[in-house]
């Protein structure tokens, strides 16, 4: 788990890391409490890698068939 979470960085996962953390702090200032679920869904995208924001992750692959 702690390879998932320092590996392969780049910059749409730091990007959603920062605009998580971003959104779970304005959401603690301005009141609204109920912000606080996106900014958790972006910060565990973000240190765990899922999801497929820019980098093709959910690309399905091309399936090449042979010709007889």
């Amino acid at each position: 788990m702690l390879k998932t979470i320092f590996a392969n960085w780049n910059f749409m996962r730091a990007l959603r890391l920062i605009l998580g953390v971003y959104i779970i702090i304005q959401s603690f200032q301005s009141r609204q409490y109920i912000m606080i679920i996106p900014g958790v869904v972006f910060v565990i995208m973000a240190l765990f890698s899922v999801g497929c924001c820019g980098n093709n992750g959910c690309a399905v692959p091309i399936k090449k068939e042979e010709n007889e």
